[in-house]
């Protein structure tokens, strides 16, 4: 039986130490987009909606797992060839410096579409 979270701060502070900072700064970096979010945990993850949700966020052992839906994903398919994705979620990796603008830009036209 896994953990239920009932808040984003309780995610961030039951993750991995080493991974808080990035997830503190995903969360803001997201926030910035739209200050009306509505911050839940949905699907035992960050969930960021308006009407609907716009992303999700997960933090995994080498990535963070970032789920801003199918559309989203189609609209910058471009942008993401370098990282490994799915129909509606793209793995950033660890070891590498998050792209905040790239996820900046995917959460405003996950906004846009949620209008």
């Amino acid at each position: 039986m896994s953990y239920k979270f009932s808040s984003i701060d309780e995610y961030i502070a039951l993750s991995d130490e080493a991974v808080r900072p990035i997830l503190q700064e995903l969360r803001a970096q997201i926030n910035s987009v739209n200050a009306n979010f509505v911050e839940r945990i949905g699907y035992n993850i960050p969930t960021f909606a308006l009407k609907k949700n716009v992303c999700h966020f997960a933090a995994f052992k080498k990535h963070i797992g970032f789920y801003p839906g199918a559309k989203v994903m189609e609209i910058f398919k471009d942008e993401l060839k370098e990282y490994k994705s799915a129909k509606g979620s793209v793995q950033f990796p660890l070891d590498k410096p998050l792209p905040y603008d790239l996820i900046k830009a995917m959460v405003e036209t996950g906004v846009k579409l949620s209008a």
